[in-house]
């Protein structure tokens, strides 16, 4: 089914005009309607709050910085992309403590081990910062959040 040139709105393969906008279906030279309608954003209904909420979330989160960085929507909204930089960090210091934690806890017996102590931590403070970025509030952490503020403002 084709899609009205303007608003994007399915329109019947034999209209000349839209039936919701009433702008003309041919194109500069072309016997018919055009085919394709508009590429829809899967992003327009996210709202920056949101967007740097899922930033955050533990383990996941890098995914969402990933689209919301790549994104055109988020392009030159500076908070968000400085949320998404600094939940990437910080899934960035996650994995690093994933790669060290085994030495850290090489020979210990006890029930709270560092590299698992650490691993909390983080969890923690990415909760903490999906809450803060919930109230709006922008928190820098230490080392990670001036790194984040310096790849926003690229």
């Amino acid at each position: 089914m084709p899609f009205c040139t303007q608003c994007g709105r399915e329109v019947t393969n034999s209209a000349a005009f839209c039936g919701n906008c009433g702008a003309r279906q041919t194109a500069a030279g072309a016997p018919g309607p055009i085919p394709a309608g508009p590429a829809a954003d899967p992003l327009a209904g996210l709202s920056p709050r949101a967007a740097a909420i899922l930033c955050y979330i533990p383990t996941i989160g890098w995914i969402a910085a990933v689209i919301v960085l790549a994104s055109r929507k988020f392009k030159t909204d500076h908070s968000v992309r400085f949320h998404a930089f600094q939940g990437l960090y910080l899934f960035a210091v996650w994995l690093l403590l994933e790669g060290v934690s085994p030495i850290l806890d090489a020979g210990s017996d006890h029930f709270l081990r560092v590299g698992h102590v650490l691993k909390l931590v983080i969890i923690v403070v990415s909760i903490m910062m999906m809450v803060k970025t919930s109230h709006e509030e922008t928190y820098v952490l230490p080392i990670i959040g001036e790194l984040a503020k310096k790849s926003a403002a690229e």
